[in-house]
C-alpha cells in the first residue's frame, strides 16, 4: 500500500465518526419535551395568518430557471478571459459564437415575455 494513502485511511473513520458522535451527544443535551410554543411554525408569538404552503406563479419559476441558466453560462467566460492571449483569434471566434447563442436566448426569452414580472 502506498504511504500517501495512510492519512486518508486514518482520517476517513474520524470523518465518519465525528458527526455521528456529535449527533449522539446532542440527543442527551437537547430538551426532550417540547411545549406547544415550540411546535408552532413561528416562535415570535404571532399566529400564522394562512397556510405556509402558498402558491407561486409559474412566472417566478421561469425567471429563476432563466437566471440560473444564463448565470451559469456566463461562468464559462472566465476561463476564456484568463487564457484569451494564448487562444488568439480562434478563442475570440469561439467566444463570439458563445455570446451570440447567449444573446439569441435572451432575445427569445424577452419576446416570449418570460422576463416580465407582471
Amino acid at each position: 500500500m502506498p504511504d500517501g494513502y495512510l492519512p486518508i485511511f486514518i482520517f476517513l473513520p474520524l470523518a465518519i465518526a465525528f458527526p455521528l458522535v456529535l449527533l449522539w451527544a446532542a440527543r442527551f443535551v437537547r430538551p426532550a419535551l417540547p411545549n406547544q410554543a415550540k411546535v408552532e411554525a413561528y416562535e415570535c408569538g404571532i399566529e400564522a395568518a394562512s397556510n405556509a404552503r402558498g402558491r407561486y406563479t409559474v412566472r417566478f419559476y421561469i425567471i429563476a430557471i432563466l437566471f440560473v441558466i444564463f448565470d451559469v453560462e456566463t461562468i464559462f467566460l472566465f476561463p476564456w478571459a484568463v487564457r484569451y492571449q494564448v487562444l488568439g483569434w480562434f478563442g475570440v471566434a469561439e467566444v463570439a459564437v458563445f455570446l451570440a447563442i447567449l444573446i439569441v436566448g435572451y432575445v427569445w426569452a424577452y419576446k416570449k415575455g418570460a422576463l416580465e414580472w407582471v
